[in-house]
């Protein structure tokens, strides 16, 4: 059966069928079509993710967020044309419609172009105490601790290799050696790691204040201590199509009141709603910033993230929001620690 096939759906197809069949499928993009497989609009990794920012759920239908007006080429179109029109609209896909308007293929950026390799850098801060996580951490920095059989620093770099980076930027302090020993310059792995090394601590982002490798594209930032199968790729082009300055990814949360709450309207009772779930977003740990972002950290400086991101607001800096939908999380105490190796066999195979 050929690829395409396994991605068409109809317009009351749920978010939660199409994010599955969006994950599942190399395509990374669901065809909504009618009953006479007629194309009716597309929906891309970053549709649903802008449609969950703006609050819809996963049971909702495809055709709350399909883009109605897909641009589209015939069988026949030159392979030139369609780079030219990829390029133009600033898009991956391009359905292949027959001359009823039905879909009978899709050319993708990848097949005109061939398989490209990132260019981005990844700046990942590998400097951290690790002090919730002792015993483990007196002899060893927290992202060298063994997730499975691996370090969990190793298994973060693998899952952006998989994806095409090959540009590593390694902010290391505390046993600091043990990381250097372990990864050298990345020729073991056949990429390019470069370190920073913290004399000491300069918090979340302070150590960026020393990344001097010139580069025009944005840079990737993540915590050493954050597992995720969060599509890297996606991350970057939705980056780039809303031309931020930086990107914060974020996970969703919801927060269960386990009683029931009273409804009030000043000194007067007006209804009760029991054990109520709010839904929130939380940081995720995972930037993106454009390179000029790194002349504002004050040198040699502690500075974290939060304390960067609130001064480019006050800029008035555009700074967008990804929200991530794949597995995630913050290793940040031994509760985390071993929930993460009871799950790394199943979720990284």
């Amino acid at each position: 059966m050929e690829e395409w096939r396994k991605i068409l759906v109809s317009a009351d197809t749920s978010l939660q069928q199409i994010i599955s069949i969006i994950d599942i499928s190399s395509l990374q993009i669901a065809l909504v079509i009618d009953d006479c497989q007629r194309l009716l609009g597309t929906i891309t990794d970053g549709d649903i993710r802008r449609g969950l920012l703006k609050g819809l759920t996963l049971e909702d239908a495809a055709e709350k967020i399909m883009s109605r007006n897909p641009v589209t080429i015939k069988e026949d179109t030159d392979p030139q044309q369609a780079l030219d029109l990829l390029k133009r609209y600033s898009i991956r896909h391009l359905p292949v419609v027959g001359g009823a308007g039905e879909i009978i293929g899709i050319k993708r950026m990848e097949e005109l172009l061939g398989a490209t390799k990132a260019d981005n850098w990844v700046a990942i801060m590998a400097g951290g105490l690790g002090s919730r996580l002792r015993p483990l951490t007196d002899d060893c920095p927290k992202p060298m601790l063994r997730i499975g059989h691996r370090p969990l620093l190793e298994i973060i770099m693998k899952c952006f290799i998989k994806q095409g980076f090959s540009r590593f930027c390694l902010s290391v302090n505390y046993k600091g050696n043990q990381i250097k020993d372990y990864f050298g310059d990345g020729s073991d792995y056949m990429v390019e790691i470069k370190y920073i090394e913290e004399a000491c601590s300069l918090g979340t982002v302070g150590s960026l204040s020393l990344f001097s490798i010139s580069t025009d594209k944005p840079i990737i930032v993540i915590n050493g201590d954050i597992l995720t199968k969060l599509n890297f790729r996606e991350l970057l082009e939705f980056h780039i199509e809303h031309q931020a300055k930086a990107t914060v990814a974020v996970r969703g949360y919801d927060i269960e009141i386990p009683y029931g709450v009273v409804k009030t309207n000043r000194d007067r009772l007006t209804g009760f709603e029991e054990k109520p779930v709010y839904s929130c977003f939380i940081n995720a740990g995972i930037y993106v910033l454009d390179p000029s972002v790194l002349k504002q950290i004050p040198p040699n400086t502690h500075y974290d993230m939060n304390q960067l991101l609130e001064a480019m607001l006050k800029d008035k800096n555009k700074i967008t929001v990804f929200p991530i939908r794949e597995y995630w999380i913050d290793i940040g105490d031994m509760a985390d620690f071993k929930k993460a190796n009871r799950e790394i066999d199943e979720v990284f195979k």
